[in-house]
């Protein structure tokens, strides 16, 4: 099962970067957010309601729902969306598969786990590997102020990620239901989100296109509704530091995409990346054969 969750959350999260993509233009990134989000919750609610699925949960819990909300459905998203203002995508993506190592270090933090050489491993061979796969990006960026502040709100984006899943595993361990949570957490990350675009005065005229429409569709439902709770659900059965190695090969699937939809050349830094991040993903899971245990009969 927990395959089955992991290749999942790869293809589906790997996938959203074109559909955000198909999203640029006249809408301001945070409103289309809000839309995701909304749409994702109300979807959510309706589903988990018609199967009598959704708990009621007493109001004085809901404390951990808004945090989950905040993190997972919110603030990350902005500080992302802001920092591709300043730098270029494949330093977000090798910020973001850093989420491996953020997550070792609140797990440390929070629940007193150390994380395993395996774990470290194959998580150093992963952002090697992202790192290759976009060696063209960042060899040729200049290190001026609007990168460094691209690549500090790309690192705050990716540990509030990192807490999300924490507060997730937390609920998980008190033996909160992975829908429910998010149910309840998606209707505060929307409703913060649009308080947020309210502020800052954006227009939340949609566009009708059948190009932006599809990817909002995508993105709510299979993005957001089904990738983070298979991906939440990885989370409580494998561990967060395990479970985030998916953010590795995010990339890899998306451009393999881009292949197809934009003529990505791949280039020889391109194929080690691949490689680095497979071998990496090996590492952390294969499970080593215990040593068998030799006894010496007495005569």
């Amino acid at each position: 099962m927990s395959s089955l969750l992991y290749l999942g959350t790869v293809l589906i999260w790997g996938t959203t970067w074109l559909a955000i993509a198909f999203q640029v233009g006249d809408v301001a990134v945070e409103v289309s957010a809000f839309y995701r989000f909304t749409l994702a919750a109300l979807t959510q609610i309706i589903l988990m309601s018609a199967l009598g699925k959704l708990t009621w949960v007493p109001f004085r819990q809901h404390r951990w729902f808004i945090l989950q909300g905040l993190l997972l459905f919110c603030v990350n998203f902005l500080f992302f969306y802001n920092a591709t203002v300043y730098t270029t995508s494949g330093l977000i993506a090798v910020v973001f598969s850093m989420a491996t190592i953020f997550n070792m270090i609140n797990g440390l933090i929070f629940h007193r786990q150390l994380p395993a050489l395996r774990s470290l491993i194959g998580a150093t061979l992963g952002i090697a590997g992202v790192c290759a796969l976009f060696w063209n990006d960042l060899g040729s960026g200049n290190w001026t102020g609007d990168n460094i502040k691209g690549l500090l709100l790309a690192l705050c984006g990716t540990y509030c990620f990192s807490l999300g899943n924490m507060v997730s595993q937390h609920q998980q361990k008190q033996g909160r239901n992975v829908l429910t949570a998010n149910s309840y957490a998606l209707v505060y990350g929307s409703i913060t989100l649009g308080i947020w675009c309210l502020l800052q005065g954006y227009s939340f005229e949609l566009e009708t296109t059948p190009r932006y429409l599809g990817a909002l569709l995508y993105l709510a439902i299979p993005g957001t509704v089904i990738g983070f709770a298979m991906y939440l659900n990885l989370v409580g059965r494998v561990g967060a530091e395990k479970a985030a190695y998916c953010t590795v090969l995010f990339p890899v699937v998306a451009l393999s995409l881009s292949t197809v939809y934009e003529n990505y050349l791949w280039t020889p830094y391109a194929l080690l990346g691949v490689a680095l991040a497979l071998i990496g993903n090996v590492v952390i899971f294969t499970k080593r054969k215990p040593a068998p245990i030799l006894s010496m009969s007495t005569r």
